[in-house]
């Protein structure tokens, strides 16, 4: 989900019935077009960045959670490897994201505003901004999202069942 903004990186477009001359090939992304996903890329940016900054929040709620679980006698040991597998998957990820940083700062072939200022160079920088952010999204490998589940499911499974008052 994080690289899929940066893909669209070259239109399709077709001739239409009336259009004798077919769109010239390897023009790639208009300015416009560019400016777009680098928005939507500084903004996957800081998203990104909110969930580096949040983990130690979910890590806690887990560890209540396995407390709150041990108290009661039971298992916790999916739970533990979930985290174990989220908390590794942050270390990883998290200087792959600090790397990021400075191709936001230095946002090369867009001024300051997001404008671009060289196209070539704005085609590198949204490139390399992807590649960075697969390799997060690859170090990462849903370990959070599984752990969220995880967490989700032992909440659904310990609800206390309704009463039939009435």
């Amino acid at each position: 989900a994080l690289v899929l903004a940066a893909f669209p990186l070259t239109g399709v477009s077709a001739a239409g019935q009336t259009d004798p001359t077919p769109p010239a090939q390897g023009q790639g992304p208009s300015n416009e077009r560019l400016e777009k996903i680098w928005a939507r890329m500084n903004h996957r940016y800081e998203k990104i960045g909110k969930l580096f900054d949040e983990p130690n929040r979910l890590v806690e709620r887990a560890e209540k959670m396995i407390a709150r679980l041990k108290e009661a006698g039971e298992s916790t040991a999916e739970l533990e490897a979930a985290l174990a597998a989220f908390e590794s998957a942050v270390k990883q990820a998290h200087p792959i994201y600090e790397s990021c940083k400075g191709t936001i700062n230095s946002h090369k072939g867009f001024d300051s505003d997001g404008k671009v200022t060289d196209a070539d160079q704005a085609k590198e920088t949204i490139k390399d901004l992807a590649a960075k952010f697969g390799e997060i999204h690859t170090a990462m490998d849903g370990t959070g999202k599984e752990l969220i589940e995880l967490m989700k499911s032992i909440r659904e499974a310990h609800k206390p069942a309704p009463t039939s008052e009435g």
